[in-house]
């Protein structure tokens, strides 16, 4: 284990779905926010910071809607897996000097973790069946395949920088210099691809604004409320994610650690529910073109050039 970080404590575990249930009613309410100013709404913000609340309440006594022979198990699981895969993908995330599990392979459980939630999505668009339900989960699976592959070029660029794949190397690694200088490029693809992965913003067409309401067309009431949150929740750890693969991690003068990494978080996620109203909504097939055609070139050739920077490192 790198010196630079530790392992939490049992009973500190039950602290992560706190951090992270925190972070998700703020990523709403600062949603709400922006929703609200530029529809010319006059509500003010405590209405905003309220908004989680009414949401909850309004889908836990909503009726659970169900379609006739549909797979209820296998749609309500894949409910219930993403807001789990997006916790076991937080628990290799150094929250200051320390993480739930700082793993060897810290980076691959990350990632896998999202293809989890991927995978989650297209059961809940099978399970309802209903033709409208099982297209948009289709098209997430097609958004999937096209995103999963930049994104993962970009974190592998990243752990070849390091030359491992435990976080907390990577995030040591990073004491001199952030790999956001030295690799912008995987950078962006990462924010794109994560949001992509999220199904967030100008991407969530599959789950929302597809045809007839995309693969989320039948969930209602509390099963609707399970995704949406596990889809908050996978914006978040994409967004915290980033600081110790690209912003040095709690690397920061004055202030310590945790807050270093508290603030850097809140600066992408900001970042991401901001770029929801600046970047264009295409058709999804545009979407997936630039991603084949641009996206993937582009962060292969990033992950070229560090491999060659690193092996020039290695022969000195």
């Amino acid at each position: 284990m790198s010196d630079s970080a530790g392992v939490l404590p049992v009973w500190s575990v039950l602290l992560l779905p706190l951090l992270l249930g925190v972070a998700t009613w703020v990523a709403v309410a600062f949603d709400a926010a922006l929703t609200a100013r530029a529809a010319g709404s006059p509500r003010g913000l405590g209405s905003a910071v309220l908004t989680p609340v009414r949401e909850t309440a309004r889908l836990l006594v909503g009726q659970r809607r169900r379609t006739v022979a549909a797979d209820t198990v296998l749609g309500r699981t894949g409910a219930a897996v993403l807001p789990v895969a997006a916790l076991l993908a937080a628990a290799v995330l150094p929250w200051g000097r320390l993480a739930v599990a700082d793993l060897d392979v810290g980076v691959v459980w990350f990632n896998a973790m999202e293809v989890v939630a991927w995978a989650a999505v297209w059961m809940v668009g099978w399970g309802s069946n209903s033709a409208l339900s099982l297209v948009g989960g289709y098209r997430f699976v097609v958004q999937g395949l096209a995103y999963e592959l930049p994104h993962m070029f970009a974190i592998i660029t990243v752990a070849l920088a390091a030359e491992s794949l435990r976080v907390s190397d990577i995030v040591e690694a990073q004491q001199d210099l952030w790999f956001v200088v030295l690799m912008p490029v995987a950078f962006g693809a990462y924010l794109l691809s994560a949001a992509a992965m999220a199904f967030w913003g100008p991407f969530d067409a599959p789950v929302h604004r597809d045809l007839g309401g995309g693969a989320v067309a039948e969930l209602s009431g509390i099963d609707r409320l399970v995704f949406a949150g596990g889809r908050w929740l996978l914006l978040v750890v994409a967004a915290a994610m980033a600081v110790p693969l690209f912003l040095g991690g709690g690397a920061g003068p004055w202030l310590p650690a945790w807050l270093w990494t508290g603030l850097k978080t809140a600066a992408v996620l900001a970042l991401l529910i901001w770029m929801r109203r600046r970047v264009p909504t295409l058709r999804m097939d545009r979407w997936t073109e630039i991603a084949w055609v641009v996206l993937i070139p582009l962060t292969i050739a990033q992950a070229l050039v560090v491999a060659v920077v690193v092996l020039q490192r290695g022969g000195m």
